[in-house]
């Protein structure tokens, strides 16, 4: 199995992935992005690109609005 960037994620990436946003943290600081980075294989701006993905999906299926603002809005 190849690890293919270009297509995105690996399978065994977004396993490491998904577990780091649901157990861990939906937002990372830079140096936890970084670890999580390093433990997937991927650059930290393939890994950031992906939380913020994911996180627009999470907020979509929680019914929220997939850009978050304050409460009031």
């Amino acid at each position: 199995m190849s690890a293919e960037t270009a297509s995105g994620p690996t399978e065994d990436q977004v396993e490491i992935l998904e577990y780091n946003f649901n157990k861990v943290n939906k937002h990372p600081d830079p140096t936890t992005l970084c670890l999580i980075a390093a433990e997937a294989g991927l650059s930290e701006e393939e890994t950031q690109k992906w939380f913020k993905q994911r996180l627009a999906q999470w907020l979509r299926s929680e019914g929220l609005p997939s850009e978050c603002r304050s409460v009031t809005d």
